[in-house]
């Protein structure tokens, strides 16, 4: 009997598989291509001497929050109006939103080399070295 059991639920995890295949079989490669790509970009930051500032200013602006539209009636005529929405501000246009989202990643970014020094010290000899 339990020889039973676990051939059925041999088969039926071979069943599964093979009918899961190809979503699996999908994410596996989107697995793979991004570990690619990745290797890719450490080749490449290996002779970029600004890569330091690019990772930073990509983490920088993945801790900003997005832009989001809203669609409001117009307080003069009531037609509906498009505004833009950054951290509790509005604004009447995409472009003003961006230029005050990239100030804040920016801000974001020289926060995290304004901390540098601080947290390199702790973490090691008491100064920073260069290699």
């Amino acid at each position: 009997m339990r020889d039973l059991y676990s051939m059925a639920a041999f088969v039926l995890a071979l069943v599964l598989i093979f009918g899961l295949r190809r979503p699996i079989l999908a994410r596996l490669k989107r697995f793979d291509e991004r570990n690619e790509q990745r290797r890719t970009e450490e080749l490449q930051d290996r002779r970029d001497r600004l890569a330091h500032y690019k990772h930073t200013m990509r983490l920088a602006e993945e801790q900003v929050e997005e832009i989001g539209e809203t669609v409001v009636p117009d307080a003069r005529t009531g037609t509906p109006v498009t505004l833009y929405l950054f951290e509790g501000e509005r604004f009447h246009s995409r472009d003003e939103a961006e230029a005050v989202r990239n100030e804040s990643v920016v801000a974001r970014a020289r926060e995290f080399y304004r901390d540098l020094p601080a947290a390199l010290t702790q973490r090691g000899e008491g100064k920073i070295r260069r290699e």
